[in-house]
């Protein structure tokens, strides 16, 4: 994994890490978030839309956030009983637009997927790039 820290927070259940945009750390990305996720006591249920949300919104700062020299954030926080927040940013400030997906098409879908498992989502403006935010419940 190519990280900073470790970037757990137990006290406040918070989980924040910053990666290379490659695609193999997409996968340690939604590693990580799962070893987070069970030590929170996060329903199994709960914990499986949590790792896909953050693996598409990771994906997509991978795809289509990559800003040479850069790095994308994921963090993670827990209230301990109704949501887990995830939040994934990049550099590029080009937002991301749900289409309509080529149905033979493999790809095009991930953030119909983080719409269809979230409560809510929204993109926010950072000072460099923007933030892909999800609130999925538990």
């Amino acid at each position: 994994m190519n990280t900073e820290s470790d970037g757990v927070n137990a006290r406040h259940r918070t989980w924040r890490l910053r990666f290379t945009p490659t695609p193999r750390n997409v996968v340690e990305a939604r590693h990580g978030a799962r070893c987070v996720l069970r030590s929170w006591a996060v329903p199994a249920d709960a914990r499986e839309s949590v790792e896909l949300v953050l693996s598409e919104l990771a994906t997509n700062a991978v795809r289509h956030g990559r800003v040479p020299g850069r790095h994308f954030e994921v963090a993670m926080t827990y209230d301990g009983e109704k949501a887990v927040e995830v939040e994934v940013s990049d550099a590029c400030p080009q937002r991301p637009v749900p289409a309509d997906p080529d149905p033979e098409g493999t790809s095009g879908r991930g953030l119909l997927l983080v719409a269809a498992l979230a409560h809510s989502w929204e993109i926010r403006d950072r000072g460099v790039g923007k933030t892909v935010w999800a609130r999925v419940l538990v």
